[in-house]
């Protein structure tokens, strides 16, 4: 398999590309890596006013540092100001005195513009690739840590009701370790992580590796350290700063991934998942309304 090419980050490339920047490219270089946080919000006039070049100068700045047009220039720039951004940071960027009305329509705004970033600019056979791992490995870890950890196990707990040979387990817990050790090393590992990135989870996807076993990352954002590791990677990524996080893109990517692993099983689906069925009625599981007729 042929490892995925990560893309740079917005310093990775001013650094790559500041010996062919013209004199003004480099003005406006050095204004954003100065001023990451209020350029992360500036129009193209707001910049080039700001660092007092021409439009036209920040465009060319944009189209010199590879990046398509200066909407992805500015998501590169927010991926990586939104892993620097402490929580203190993040309060003040948002009007918590707004009315309680106004802030869920904008709560629920900004995670639509999140679910149309992952249907706009999905990549089906890279998620094609991630499923086909999840179907072959013999067998399947699913890994998190504090704000990933609830995806994890809402990925783990789905993955069970489609195939057998799946844990979750937590970054934080160090007997993770001594699973991905005594792992088979054609075990798939898969890391969700969330920004800020915990150190831990970095740690453990670099002992997955060396224990040669694949990995897989899910992510909200390109910036994210772990990808480097990845066999293959998914970037659910988010065109706004979120205060905590924001989990709804990854949480319908995931929903995806299982529910296409579950269509290649075919009458083996159906037979994991009587199984399943006949142990939660013989140890009284679920709740059930026939116990109330």
């Amino acid at each position: 398999m042929v490892k995925p090419i990560q893309t740079p980050t917005l310093p990775e490339r001013i650094a790559k590309f500041n010996q062919e920047l013209t004199p003004k490219s480099r003005i406006i270089g050095d204004y954003v890596k100065k001023n990451p946080r209020k350029v992360v919000f500036m129009t193209v006039a707001e910049l080039a006013k700001a660092c007092e070049v021409s439009e036209a100068t920040v465009v060319r700045f944009v189209a010199q540092l590879d990046y398509e047009g200066y909407s992805d220039f500015q998501q590169s720039l927010r991926e990586f100001v939104d892993t620097e951004m402490t929580l203190l940071d993040r309060v003040d960027l948002k009007d918590m005195l707004e009315p309680g009305g106004e802030r869920f329509r904008r709560v629920v705004s900004e995670e639509i513009d999140n679910l149309r970033q992952l249907f706009e600019n999905a990549d089906v056979d890279q998620m094609a690739r991630v499923v086909s791992l999840l179907h072959s490995a013999p067998q399947v870890f699913v890994i998190g840590s504090r704000l990933s950890y609830t995806l994890s196990y809402y990925m783990g707990w789905s993955l069970t009701k489609v195939r057998g040979g799946v844990q979750i387990l937590k970054g934080s817990d160090k007997t993770t370790i001594d699973w991905l050790t005594i792992a088979p090393a054609d075990a798939l590992v898969v890391v969700i992580a969330l920004s800020r990135y915990p150190n831990e989870l970095i740690r453990l996807a670099k002992l997955a590796k060396r224990l040669g076993q694949r990995l897989v990352v899910l992510t909200d954002s390109s910036a994210c350290p772990i990808i480097r590791e990845a066999d293959e990677y998914i970037v659910a990524p988010s065109p706004h700063i979120p205060l905590f996080g924001t989990p709804t893109a990854l949480s319908c990517l995931i929903n995806y991934l299982v529910m296409e692993l579950a269509s290649r099983y075919g009458d083996d689906l159906k037979k994991h998942q009587e199984k399943l069925e006949q142990s939660y009625w013989e140890n009284d599981v679920l709740f059930s309304m026939k116990k109330l007729l």
